[in-house]
């Protein structure tokens, strides 16, 4: 999300606020002897480097040069992620029953979760803050087209704009539109043009 989103406000303490928490969080777990010092550090290098936006980035640049994937990634996205040389559990913790939709010039999809924050974790890493705001989750499903807007996505009135709630038993996420220019490119570098926000529809794809 742009740092002058302008939805979404926070303290520029924020973050001090929030890894004052964490730490205080991780020192009692650690006293109490339910992880050790090694555990969070183990985690967070998890999702940096097996489990991210990038696996989902080459999911889509899939989907965009094989129509055979396509039709199965729409059809079954774990069984179209689980065929991919991706690290095991991509089908696990976060992600046991994903769906994918897909953008066309005709309908533009977004992806909110308005119960808390349930997220694509294996194809996408971890939610963003805005995600997770109670404004955001709110207002997206009242207005969509201005919440957009305020990210920078201009739609024709001609083009439905459909809004899905992600939960615990079914985590959505987008399979956004190719853009044009691109035909000579390799997956490579079509994934490279991938971002999380596109991949959850409140951005679009450019080159």
């Amino acid at each position: 999300m742009p740092s002058n989103y302008p939805g979404f406000r926070y303290g520029a303490d924020r973050e001090t606020f929030s890894a004052a928490k964490v730490k205080a969080l991780e020192s009692l777990l650690i006293e109490k002897g339910v992880i050790t010092g090694k555990t969070v550090d183990t985690i967070l290098g998890y999702f940096e480097t097996e489990m991210g936006p990038f696996n989902g980035a080459k999911v889509v640049a899939k989907a965009w040069v094989d129509p055979a994937f396509k039709k199965l990634l729409l059809e079954d996205c774990n069984a179209a992620c689980e065929a991919m040389d991706f690290p095991e559990g991509m089908s696990g913790a976060e992600g046991e029953h994903m769906r994918i939709v897909e953008n066309t010039p005709e309908v533009h999809n977004v992806i909110v979760c308005t119960l808390c924050s349930c997220y694509p974790w294996p194809t996408l890493g971890l939610p963003p803050y805005w995600f997770k705001d109670p404004t955001f989750r709110a207002r997206v499903v009242r207005e969509p087209r201005v919440v957009l807007s305020e990210f920078g996505v201009e739609l024709d009135e001609s083009v439905t704009v459909k809004v899905w709630d992600s939960s615990a038993q079914i985590r959505w996420w987008v399979l956004p539109m190719r853009p044009a220019g691109t035909e000579g490119m390799s997956e490579t570098e079509l994934a490279s043009l991938l971002t999380p926000e596109a991949m959850m529809g409140v951005a679009t794809v450019s080159v």
